[in-house]
């Protein structure tokens, strides 16, 4: 599937602004995290929980949501693929991971923000599931930091999907090479590919004896046999 370039811009312009809103969202929700643990204030504390409950579910969540499809139609439809670069396996493992560990996540921030409505909490009271909230949120702004530096520089290497599709098109793409340079040279013995010259070699005298043009017409009457 190849997108045109505007809708190839507008899918892209899409997955990057979910994408790096998702990334700038769960790192304000660490910032609220962590000043929900450590302040002594307790309206602070009851504050960060609920507003952790509110930028969860109608920030962090739609914006995660928003990233997964975009990039799926971003690889689908331009020459990256989804399955042959490492780097595109490796950022679509860190998507569906985090999306998974997200809505996980979002039971005990619910608790949390349930407790503090009702009472205020005091100091060490449900610590373990306060730090857990900074550990999860800290992870995956590392974690969507990472998917965000493969995006930008690309590393380079194909999967075992990817080797085969590049020799396919290398293999097609090898009578076309190959009939441009006969026609051009006008020569039998300019072509750099096997396949061409075996079938040079088996063809009739009267085949050899064509002009370079009528020849590279045979070679593409063959190929798209």
């Amino acid at each position: 599937m190849t997108m045109s370039t505007s809708v190839r811009k507008l899918a892209l312009t899409a997955h990057v602004t979910s994408s790096v809103g998702w990334l700038g969202a769960v790192a304000g929700f660490l910032v609220l995290a962590i000043a929900g643990l450590t302040s002594a204030d307790a309206q602070l504390v009851r504050a960060s929980y609920m507003a952790m409950e509110v930028t969860g579910w109608f920030v962090i969540v739609p914006l995660c949501f928003a990233t997964l499809p975009t990039g799926l139609i971003v690889s689908l439809g331009t020459e990256w693929g989804l399955f042959r670069h490492w780097w595109v396996v490796a950022k679509l493992a860190i998507t569906l991971v985090a999306t998974l560990l997200l809505l996980v996540h979002m039971q005990p921030v619910g608790h949390l923000a349930a407790a503090v409505a009702e009472t205020t909490l005091k100091n060490g009271e449900l610590a373990g599931l306060r730090f857990q909230l900074v550990a999860d949120a800290g992870a995956a702004v590392v974690a969507l930091l990472a998917a965000t530096v493969l995006s930008v520089y690309k590393p380079r290497g194909l999967t075992a999907y990817g080797r085969r599709v590049a020799a396919g098109r290398s293999t097609a793409g090898s009578g076309v090479h190959c009939r441009i340079r006969y026609a051009t040279l006008g020569t039998r013995r300019s072509s750099s590919c096997g396949a061409c010259r075996d079938r040079v070699r088996d063809s009739s005298p009267g085949q050899r004896t064509r002009s370079p043009v009528s020849w590279s017409l045979s070679l593409e009457s063959a190929n798209v046999r």
